[in-house]
């Protein structure tokens, strides 16, 4: 949605206008714009033809119904992906802050594109507008989209201003009126952008990507660990805990006989073991040259995390089938 042109057009209208046009895109979820029965005919045809509502994209629907791809071509042809997740009547967004990204981390199959560009806000906030849309159209009228994850192709803290300006445009009343615990950023972990965080993001949700204990396997995992050690990122951690006194989800992803041994277990522990701190477990989903750990690895890896008094979680798996599951997202099929 080009908001400068949607502005531009609505300067030579009476302002409440502008609240009839926000209404009807943000809370009605209209697909064109003769749907908005209450705007004047001229102003409808303008909205038309300058500010088209349709997205260039291709949706992908997994087996169960459950996953939901949606791969969106931009303006300047650069592609991106995002991700419907629905759980009993919970529906998660996984969006994309970037096209591609820079980080290069050893799973991702995003990775392997490199770093094209940051999106702006309208492009970040548009990936939400589709899915909302597309509950009204196939899922149900009565359900909407109730929280927004920053987990998708690129770094978040990379595109620091224009992911803040998407999460305030979301959380304005006028639009889709989420609260801010509604959204979560998850960052591979950039020492100083989780310090400014810290200072100004609220209650919106921090997740910090680790992969591996020690900063000898996360550099070989996540090659910025070179730049940023698992002893600054966990310092801005704590400030971060410091600061706002929530809870932080720190992710980990297991691949088998890399990061899943008993022992690599052991050294988390003594690195994650805050009360602050839950543990996130996410079982490796196919995309490259690894492989996801046994259930029964999975299983010993977090009894021994619990043993130690670590909050632990696992992460539901879904999307596999349309590469929509974590680590998989790399704007089109393969």
């Amino acid at each position: 949605m080009e908001i400068k042109i949607l502005k531009k057009i609505l300067k030579s209208y009476p302002a409440y206008r502008y609240k009839q046009v926000y209404e009807a895109i943000y809370k009605k979820f209209i697909n064109n714009w003769s749907e908005a029965s209450n705007l004047p005919k001229d102003l409808i045809e303008k909205l038309t033809e300058e500010c088209p509502l349709d997205f260039n994209v291709e949706v992908f629907e997994s087996e169960d119904k459950k996953t939901v791809k949606a791969l969106f071509t931009l303006g300047d042809s650069s592609k991106i992906e995002a991700v419907l997740m629905r759980h009993n009547k919970r529906n998660t967004v996984c969006v994309s802050s970037q096209v591609g990204c820079a980080l290069a981390c050893v799973f991702c199959n995003t990775g392997e594109m490199g770093f094209k560009r940051n999106l702006d806000k309208n492009e970040i906030v548009d990936q939400v507008l589709f899915f909302s849309r597309y509950i009204k159209n196939n899922i149900s009228k009565d359900e909407k989209v109730n929280n927004i994850v920053f987990m998708g192709m690129g770094e978040p803290f990379l595109n620091y201003d224009n992911v803040m300006d998407a999460i305030k445009f979301m959380h304005d009343p006028s639009t889709f009126n989420l609260g801010a615990r509604r959204f979560s950023i998850s960052t591979i972990g950039i020492p100083d952008m989780i310090t400014k965080f810290s200072k100004q993001g609220g209650e919106i949700n921090l997740a910090v990507s680790i992969h591996a204990p020690n900063n000898k396997l996360r550099s070989k995992l996540v090659p910025v660990n070179r730049k940023y050690s698992l002893e600054s990122v966990m310092k801005s951690v704590y400030y971060y805990i410091e600061k706002t006194n929530r809870k932080v989800m720190i992710e980990y992803l297991l691949i088998k006989d890399t990061n899943d041994s008993i022992q690599n277990a052991k050294e988390l522990t003594r690195l994650v073991n805050g009360p602050l701190m839950v543990v996130n477990l996410i079982a490796y989903n196919p995309g490259r040259n690894l492989k996801a750990p046994s259930k029964e690895t999975v299983k010993k890896f977090k009894n021994t995390l619990e043993r130690a008094g670590v909050q632990v979680t696992e992460r539901y798996r879904q999307g596999q089938d349309v590469k929509g599951a974590c680590g998989q997202l790399a704007g089109g099929e393969r």
